[in-house]
């Protein structure tokens, strides 16, 4: 009996152990500055706690990029390491640069 709830917890905590893994995700977005006007394309990596919600990603993103004087636009989409590399190019500079 004893063996049995041992056991049964040592898979409950690998259960446990793999959900909280990170769920590498990433964001693309469009921002501006102002005065001159000025536009830009790119991709970040979001914390875990944005990667289920597009609101969350925008909170996230804008955060980031407001360190470097830029306004968010768009948060275009939220994607898993499978989408980067057909973003790389064109985010350019600003390909995980925040």
């Amino acid at each position: 009996m004893l063996k049995r709830i041992l056991i049964s917890c040592a898979i409950i905590s690998l259960c446990m152990a793999a959900t909280s893994a990170s769920a590498d995700c990433y964001a693309d977005y469009k921002a501006k500055k102002d005065d001159p006007l000025r536009l830009h394309y790119g991709v970040v990596q979001l914390p875990d706690s944005a990667c289920g919600s597009r609101g969350a990603a925008e909170s996230a993103t804008a955060q980031r990029i407001a360190r470097g004087g830029w306004t968010l636009l768009k948060v275009v989409s939220i994607f898993g390491p499978e989408g980067l590399d057909q973003r790389k190019a064109s985010a350019g500079d600003y390909f995980l640069r925040y």
